[in-house]
């Protein structure tokens, strides 16, 4: 028997919503911080500047860096996505099932019977 609490599917819908939008973010964050933050070695300097094979170096290890910041956000957002998902599904399975028992249950109200 329910206590009188109701789940708001809607709600958990709009926050299944919301996730899967911002996994299409952090594709694009991805993308961006994978394609578009490429720097050559050149852009360092010429090789005469001893320097610049370690500021390259430096900035290679930030980006791949960054990019495993982002694919662990991406993956925590997913699974959060997903185990919302199987919730939501639960209680709208468990809500179908009351709704069939009480369409099954006896009426034992106002039947006619003289008891």
């Amino acid at each position: 028997m329910s206590n009188g609490m109701r789940v708001d599917l809607s709600a958990l819908d709009e926050v299944i919503r919301k996730l899967n939008g911002l996994l299409s973010d952090m594709d694009n964050a991805h993308n961006k911080a994978k394609y578009e933050t490429d720097i050559p070695s050149t852009a360092f300097g010429s090789m005469k500047f001893l320097e610049s094979n370690e500021l390259h170096k430096a900035h290679q290890e930030q980006k791949t860096k960054i990019e495993n910041i982002i694919k662990g956000l991406h993956e925590l957002i997913d699974h959060f996505g997903t185990s919302t998902s199987k919730v939501r599904d639960k209680y709208s399975n468990q809500e179908h099932a009351n709704k069939q028992r009480v369409s099954a249950a006896p009426d034992h109200g106002g039947n006619g019977s003289a008891f």
